[in-house]
């Protein structure tokens, strides 16, 4: 039997989500899509899960989506590609599940690791992107790699791309779609930190661990307004943040920690 497109581990409050389709360098293909969104999806409404970790099996993330599979779309069923049978509606809602996946990903209360090794190309760049922390080993390359396609930015690039490294410099990688090096994607701000081939899994294995065993309801309403920061005034973030600690002055984690730190003792964040 074929191997899953989509592998998920749970351990000790982390759930890692491998991306498994290796042959095509983990190339997202419609089953693929399904498998993300559902498990993003089971994810966010479980309480247990306090950290999530995306990847990709054998040596890469992802390369985006799956083009091979994409070609008889785009050139219809007699493969002259004048366009002329395309079907646009279906093409429409394709790109929507899509955004759909995107959204749920971004909108995840866990915080998020993209744990980097290979080439992260297009949409899987993106979905690297969509991730709150990303870690990259020395060997992995990025590109948003539409335009190579004949396509333009999608899965939020257009969106994320120009916070991340400015609106110049966004426009330069998505126009011009070259491949960048991990370091150079470090300099850029598109990943958190580069570390050794070997060392990758270790890392992010401790920050993952570090993440779970955080203050759950704390650390999702920090995400969350970090990621409307851009979007809102001043004076709308400090409603927010003015919200956000009365919420967490009434939860266990926060006596929990007030606790913890009088008895110099870590603290047992519960998520209540």
């Amino acid at each position: 039997m074929p191997s899953p497109t989509l592998l998920v581990e749970r351990d000790q409050g982390v759930v890692t989500l491998t991306m498994n389709r290796p042959h095509r360098k983990n190339a997202a293909d419609g089953a693929m899509w399904s498998a993300l969104l559902e498990a993003f999806r089971e994810i966010a409404a479980n309480p247990a899960d306090r950290a999530v970790v995306l990847t990709g099996a054998g040596g890469d993330f992802c390369s985006g989506a799956d083009v091979a599979g994409m070609s008889s779309r785009v050139a219809g069923a007699d493969g002259n590609g004048d366009g002329d049978d395309v079907p646009k509606p279906h093409q429409l809602a394709g790109m929507r599940h899509i955004a759909d996946i995107a959204m749920t990903l971004y909108r995840l209360p866990q915080p998020t690791v993209a744990k980097v090794r290979g080439i992260a190309a297009g949409a899987g760049l993106n979905m690297a992107l969509l991730c709150d922390l990303v870690v990259a080993s020395d060997n992995a390359r990025f590109s948003e790699i539409f335009a190579r396609r004949g396509l333009s930015l999608d899965g939020g690039g257009s969106w994320l791309l120009p916070r991340l490294v400015g609106l110049h410099k966004a426009k330069e990688l998505a126009l011009f779609a070259e491949v960048i090096p991990a370091q150079e994607a470090l300099r850029l701000g598109v990943v958190n930190r580069v570390v050794p081939a070997s060392e990758l899994d270790t890392v992010v294995g401790e920050w993952a661990a570090r993440l779970a065993a955080g203050p759950p309801i704390a650390l999702a309403m920090t995400k969350r307004m970090l990621n409307r920061s851009f979007e809102q005034s001043f004076e709308q973030a400090l409603d927010d943040e003015a919200r956000s600690q009365t919420i967490n002055f009434g939860t266990r984690d926060t006596v929990e920690a007030i606790s913890a730190f009088l008895q110099k003792r870590p603290p047992l964040f519960e998520g209540r």
